[in-house]
């Protein structure tokens, strides 16, 4: 890799690391380290194929459907499952306008989700993607993608029901 490469890169990690970790965080409902280990894992991949990646329109969004797909190879491995018990996992620091009750019951909500169906809710909520784009990136079909969003979304309603709005409230 060339040195100007090298450093279009180093700028390109530098400044979306930050909005990676985030997404990585929702999809793994708060698990920081498992998110720094997928945000690492999908910057080691761009980095090997950035020569090819430049010529994209959007790394970005590249970026984002690398981290999703690295996700999503992580929840079929069977070590995915395991969950240690002993110690209580870092958090990320609260957004200032976000009430640290709220976070943690919508991030118990997200993680009580299936792995796709959470991939789905990120990335049309959270990413604020469209169905076609997301569909892409879940290599499925639009119909798939409503599918599932409709769902994720009913199954959230129904474990938070009336405690959101008590929360939202505060």
């Amino acid at each position: 890799m060339k040195q100007s490469s090298a450093d279009e890169f180093m700028e390109f990690a530098a400044g979306r690391t930050g909005h990676l970790f985030r997404s990585a965080c929702l999809l793994t409902s708060g698990d920081t380290h498992l998110a720094e280990d997928l945000v690492q894992e999908t910057l080691s991949r761009m980095y090997v194929r950035w020569g090819r990646i430049e010529k994209i329109g959007n790394p970005a969004g590249y970026a984002q459907t690398v981290l999703v797909r690295t996700f999503l190879t992580h929840r079929r491995r069977r070590s995915a499952t395991e969950r240690p018990t002993g110690e209580l996992p870092d958090t990320v620091a609260a957004a200032q306008d976000l009430d640290p009750a709220l976070r943690l019951a919508l991030l118990q909500a997200l993680g009580q989700l299936a792995a796709k169906d959470r991939a789905v809710v990120v990335l049309r909520y959270w990413e604020d993607r469209s169905i076609e784009e997301t569909a892409e990136v879940m290599r499925s079909s639009s119909a798939s993608v409503r599918t599932r969003s409709s769902r994720a979304l009913a199954k959230l309603r129904e474990q938070l029901g009336g405690s959101i709005a008590e929360l939202i409230a505060r």
